[in-house]
């Protein structure tokens, strides 16, 4: 059995890794520019993932539709994972690979944006997803792991983590949306009254 300490290592060499990929860094600070720029036009961010990247996918969009570290109004984002019923129904009377596709399809517009986070890129219902919103017009970014999978040639942008370990991407994956999320913010909002972080 592997220590504490030997996976607490493993999760910092990600990040090392991570910080010095500058282009990775770049695309980062991309996102985030992109996030505000479809704020600032009345656009909105849609998220999806499945298990843990369906949590990171709600995780980022409610840092952006309540506050992060300001007291400012709320943004539209959204994770589609999240209203059971459509979920449910759309697998049953369909197929699980087109729970996103319908999604997106039902709420998503050219200019809006669509993150379809999967560790192996391949996520059936995220790349449909991503086909669909790519169809529509809308921005779509990949959140992955180190080799892309299928979003590597279907998105608009690539954020791949350095790495082939889905819990160690997964950690990079919300620190990721927390630096997006953490920008916007800065960008957007006048810092009047910066809050402690504990909710």
């Amino acid at each position: 059995m592997r220590s504490v300490a030997t996976i607490i290592r493993e999760s910092i060499a990600v990040k090392e890794a991570l910080v010095q990929n500058l282009q990775l860094v770049r695309t980062i600070e991309l996102v985030a520019q992109i996030f505000i720029d479809a704020f600032k036009a009345d656009k909105k961010v849609l998220l999806c993932g499945n298990g843990g990247s369906a949590a990171d996918a709600q995780h980022i969009a409610a840092e952006l539709s309540g506050r992060f570290y300001y007291d400012r109004p709320p943004l539209y984002a959204e994770a589609l994972h999240v209203n059971a019923s459509h979920l449910t129904s759309i697998a049953n009377d369909y197929s699980y690979e087109e729970v996103f596709a319908r999604s997106v399809l039902a709420a998503g517009r050219k200019g809006d944006v669509l993150v379809g986070i999967s560790t192996s890129g391949s996520s059936p219902n995220v790349v449909n997803a991503v086909a669909v919103a790519r169809e529509i017009g809308m921005i779509t970014v990949g959140m992955t792991g180190e080799t892309g999978g299928k979003l590597a040639a279907s998105c608009d942008h690539l954020l791949n983590v350095p790495s082939r370990d889905a819990a160690r991407i997964q950690e990079a994956h919300i620190m990721i949306g927390h630096a997006v999320c953490e920008l916007v913010e800065a960008s957007m909002f006048q810092k009047v009254t910066r809050l402690s972080g504990f909710k």
